[in-house]
This record gives C-alpha cells, structure tokens and sequence, in this order.
C-alpha cells in the first residue's frame, strides 16, 4: 500500500482511495500481450513527442492528446496500413500514453520541469493501462488470481493482499508493470473510510540521520539497515557483477572496433551474455531497493502504532546533502523522502498530525535542559553537553527539541 486519498461521495459518505501493488506470475501468452502493449505504449509516446516537435518547429502549434489520438486512427493509421500493428494493443493503454505525454509537456510549458524525454527500451518505465469503464469490463479479484482486461485471469504470487470484498472495494483502474524480469500489478481501490482510531495525549519528535536512521524521543532507535551484514554482502556482490558487466562492454567495443574501424559508437545491439549480465545487476538494484523499502514501511507502522497525537520532522535539504561526496551515497541510501511520504499517507489516513519543523530550525545545537545554542557544536560530537549540566546523546537531545517545536508548518 503506498498511495492514498480521499474522495467526497456526497449521501454516501467519504470514499477512501487506496493503491495496492503486488507482484503476478502470468503465463508465457499473457506476457506476450505485456510486452506488446508496453512496446507499443512506448512507441506512440515518443511519436507524440516527435510530432509535436516537429509541428512546432514547423507552425509554432500544438497538438493535445485528444486531437492527437483522433488524428492518429483516423488519418495517419488508414493511410499507413504497415502501422496496424497498434491496433492490437488495449486501446486505454494507447490513449493512457497520449495522456502521459501530454501531461509532460503541460508541465514543461508551466515550467515546472525540463523538456520531455524519449522513452527508452528497457530503461524506462512505461506500463500497461487497464480501467473499469462499464458492466463488461469490470475488474475482479480473488484470493490467489485478478482479472485484468485483455489478459484474463492472473495468478497473484501475494494471495490476500488486494481486498476482494466487492461490496466494500471497488477496483477502478490499474496498470501492469515490468522490473528486472519481474511483472506487477498495481491497483486503484476504492473504499468506504473507516472511523479513525482514537489518538493519545502525547506527541512524537523524529531526528532522522545517517549513523542512525531515526532517533525517536520516546527513546526508540530505528537503527540503519544499511550497515547490516546483509545488506553489505549484497552491495558487495553488487560491485563484483557490474564489474563484470563493465569488461563485458568493453570487450565487446574492442571486438567491434576491429571490425568496423574507429567509427564504432556503440550502435550494436549487445550479445545475449550481456543482456543475462544486465538482468543480474538489476535484479540485485531491486532486491537491494525492497530490503531498503521493507524497513522504512515498518518503521512507519511501528511510529504510527503509538498513535501520538502530532509527530515532528525536520525539514531536510536532502539535495544540498548529497552534493558532499563524502556523504552522498549514505543519504541516498537511507531514502530520507520515500520516509516521509509514506509517514505523510500514514499520519493521513489515521488523523495523526505531521508537523514539518524548518530546516534552519537548530534541534541538533538546541540545549533541552535550558535552552540555550551551543554555535560550536561539530557534526564529530555525538554527545549534546552544555553548561547547565545537561548531557544526553545528540540525535535523542535533537528529537526532544523537535517534539518541543512551536514553529512549524503541517503536512
């Protein structure tokens, strides 16, 4: 479960949207149909960005999704009959991929982000659309299988984890996705909202670190899995495999090289061994990312279990951080972010207030006894000692000043 939100039903009451993503296991024909529908998903992405380019350039106009799909099926593919290749593929999916596209360039003209980028085979993440549009096409779910459009019947390796109650939950849409050769399906629930539970009278601060991943002021240490013995050995087989994946590539380019001259750029499509290699190195990236995933979902639901009535975090410069190469791996590992979205969706659904503390706020440097700012306090002192007396661990000194916060903006 890692996306909700709240939707009025008016009489009905407050409908409560849930996403819930699990991997399947299809068979060899289903995977043809994924495989097809998301190349050819990828196709009319980049095609519509191609277009829109070009017409731009041309006539300084533009093209929505909408004008675009009717152009594209009643113009362009009766004209090119070598295209009706398309037409297999689930129409929703098709048009999800205009959609997607437009949406991009939406955001590119209000500035929000840079100039859309080209879909990538293997690289990048293009998935399958599927949606509840009438009484034939509606979505079931049983225990062990999920009936997708246009695939059928799939058996979910995670039996019981999408809610299968139809008088209760409702699915609403999905997609079909593909990572390191394995194939998920996410979901789009829709259920009634239940009563939030009842809140205690006390409130949370959380000092969220490197050497730790997060230092409760009820006293509670979330340790960093990254240092673990596990995860270590992964990371470890993980350099050994693109090392191996790194000579293959090289070796490759020198054989190319003696064949075609100096001109090679790399345009050959790799051997079958590399592509193996390439599965290895990202079935590692994915396992490694769930481990990492795992922990912070439960450390979530351990802190949200205590039902606080308000819990703090700072508001952290995660990208200021990671331009210290000495420090820039670590955070990235510990996913400073995906924690506080996760605790954001929590601390919705249950009614927990998430205070976010500025980022200049000094809860580290902070003295919990008197109050007082000790400005020569260095990242290297891992002991809070000041003139009163007060001596405490330096994260726990910082999460009792965090809790204690009077300035702060919600979540």
């Amino acid at each position: 479960m890692f996306n909700r939100k709240y939707r009025d039903k008016g009489r009905k009451g407050l409908e409560l949207l849930k996403s819930y993503k699990t991997e399947i296991n299809p068979a060899e024909e289903q995977k043809q149909i994924i495989n097809k529908t998301i190349g050819t998903c990828r196709y009319i992405y980049n095609f519509y960005l191609a277009y829109n380019k070009q017409l731009y350039e041309k006539d300084k106009k533009f093209m929505t999704a909408k004008t675009f799909s009717t152009w594209f099926n009643n113009e362009y593919l009766p004209a090119r009959p070598e295209y009706q290749w398309v037409k297999e593929a689930s129409s929703k999916s098709v048009k999800k991929s205009m959609e997607n596209a437009y949406a991009a360039f939406k955001k590119f003209f209000n500035g929000q982000c840079c100039f859309p980028k080209f879909k990538k085979k293997d690289k990048s993440d293009v998935k399958m659309y599927f949606v509840k549009t009438d009484a034939k096409t509606i979505i079931r779910c049983e225990r062990h299988r999920i009936k997708i459009p246009a695939l059928g019947w799939v058996k979910i390796k995670e039996k019981g984890y999408i809610p299968v109650n139809p008088a209760t939950h409702t699915i609403r849409s999905g997609t079909v996705s593909i990572k390191a050769g394995r194939y998920y399906v996410s979901v789009l629930v829709e259920e009634k909202a239940t009563e939030k539970p009842k809140l205690n009278g006390f409130g949370l601060g959380i000092d969220l670190g490197i050497k730790e991943f997060a230092v409760i002021s009820n006293g509670i240490v979330k340790k960093n899995i990254n240092k673990t013995a596990k995860l270590k050995k992964l990371e470890k087989q993980l350099k050994r495999e693109q090392r191996c994946l790194s000579r293959k590539y090289e070796d490759l380019k020198k054989c190319r090289n003696k064949k075609e001259g100096e001109n090679y750029r790399g345009q050959n499509v790799p051997g079958q061994n590399i592509r193996k290699q390439v599965l290895k190195v990202q079935k590692l990236h994915q396992r490694i990312d769930n481990i990492r995933t795992d922990y912070i979902n439960k450390c979530v639901d351990g802190i949200v279990k205590t039902k606080p009535s308000y819990i703090t975090i700072e508001d952290l410069n995660v990208k200021g951080m990671m331009k210290n190469r000495h420090l820039s791996k670590a955070v990235a590992s510990q996913k400073f972010y995906g924690f506080r979205t996760k605790l954001e969706a929590k601390c919705k659904e249950t009614g927990i207030e998430l205070r976010i503390a500025d980022r200049w706020y000094p809860s580290s440097k902070l003295c919990h006894g008197c109050g007082c700012i000790k400005k020569d306090l260095k990242l290297s002192d891992r002991e809070y000692i000041c003139k009163c007396g007060y001596h405490a661990d330096r994260d726990f000194n910082a999460s009792l000043n965090l809790r204690d916060a009077l300035t702060y903006k919600t979540a």
